[in-house]
């Protein structure tokens, strides 16, 4: 809660910056309309063009402070997660998992074995296919930290790479618990109790989801099972705005789909191919109908 927060209070400069350009831009076009409107009147800076000038100044002011921001937060992370944890980050990204866990390791032994680094290690062994190791990785950072939702979303993500979705759903459910106002979690959950054969579980867990705001890549996959499900139960109403919702969201799909060639040869990879390809189904069903 408490890094959430950190975060949160970090994006304040940005939105004051940008809300700096706005009035920036109102104040030039405001003096533009007013001058067109008296072409010949005396040409003195107005109380518009002040004010374009204040926004502008405020703009640069906050563009600086965020930058200086999150510099300031990328050394913090930098110290506590240890010096190869970014690097060993992008390593991930860039699907050389093997080539990320020495990091990884070398920050363990070297006294950083933060909830982070733990995630990040279980799962470069995890899609290195060394599931021990994960499993061990997973199960140590839920006994270092039994009160973090992260932990456990940890060693969901263990469980689901083993296809083992009804104890996944289980520590996903602990995580909930634990920060209720998680829409990631919420839909992480509605995942795995929905591919465990729990489909009312999984209802309720979208449901919950979609009382929040959601990443796209989450709001794609929740609303178009929430679609699903409503109109299954005859509920049209609800199920088109659920089919509504997943097309605003559509772009996130492409993070799914980006993750697929790590998950190659895996059930849960399988399972997920499937899922994704009936979504661009039934996007294009609803771009069809909207073109009729």
């Amino acid at each position: 809660m408490r890094r959430r927060l950190i975060i949160a209070l970090a994006q304040i400069p940005l939105v004051l910056a940008i809300l700096g350009l706005l009035t920036f831009i109102g104040g030039i076009v405001g003096e533009y309309v007013v001058n067109r409107q008296d072409p010949f009147g005396e040409s003195v800076p107005s109380n518009l063009t002040w004010l374009a000038l204040i926004g502008l100044a405020v703009a640069a002011a906050m563009f600086l402070v965020w930058f200086v921001s999150v510099a300031l937060l990328l050394g913090v992370q930098a110290r506590r997660q240890g010096p190869g944890y970014g690097e060993a980050y992008r390593l991930i990204e860039a699907f050389k998992f093997e080539d990320a866990i020495p990091l990884l390791e070398q920050s363990i032994e070297e006294g950083k074995e933060t909830v982070d680094v733990l995630m990040l290690l279980a799962s470069a062994y995890a899609y290195a296919g060394r599931l021990a190791e994960a499993q061990k990785v997973a199960d140590r950072a839920v006994v270092l930290y039994p009160e973090t939702s992260a932990a456990y979303v940890t060693l969901s993500n263990v469980y689901r790479m083993q296809a083992m979705y009804d104890a996944a759903a289980e520590v996903l459910r602990r995580a909930t618990l634990l920060e209720p106002e998680s829409a990631s979690n919420w839909a992480e959950l509605g995942f795995m109790e929905l591919y465990a054969g729990n489909e009312s579980a999984a209802l309720e867990a979208f449901e919950r989801a979609a009382q929040q705001r959601m990443p796209a890549m989450y709001a794609v996959r929740v609303y178009y099972h929430l679609a699903e499900a409503y109109t299954r139960s005859g509920d049209a109403r609800r199920a088109a705005a659920a089919a509504a919702k997943m097309v605003s969201s559509r772009d996130g799909l492409a993070s799914w789909k980006s993750g697929l060639e790590a998950l190659r040869g895996t059930s849960y990879g399988q399972r997920l191919a499937r899922e994704i390809e009936a979504i661009e189904q039934a996007l294009g069903d609803a771009d069809a109908s909207h073109l009729d």
